[in-house]
């Protein structure tokens, strides 16, 4: 029986979200506040909107850490 395409959209929005929490712990930062989390990642976002450089600079600092992956 296959699955209807909206509970396929809430099973993929909810691996997606997961995947993003795996994000702030990889950062370090599991045991910070959510606003303030989500005050890092607004002034992020509005950072790299109009700045070629800093969204360079950023992307830099994940590749590399994900590159650590295996350390």
């Amino acid at each position: 029986m296959r699955r209807s395409t909206s509970s396929e959209t809430r099973k993929k929005d909810t691996r997606e979200k997961i995947e993003l929490g795996g994000l702030i712990v990889k950062a370090g930062l599991r045991y910070e506040k959510r606003a303030l989390l989500l005050g890092l990642v607004i002034d992020a976002g509005s950072r790299i909107r109009d700045d070629e450089a800093e969204r360079a600079r950023l992307t830099a600092i994940g590749t590399e850490a994900f590159g650590n992956d295996s350390q």
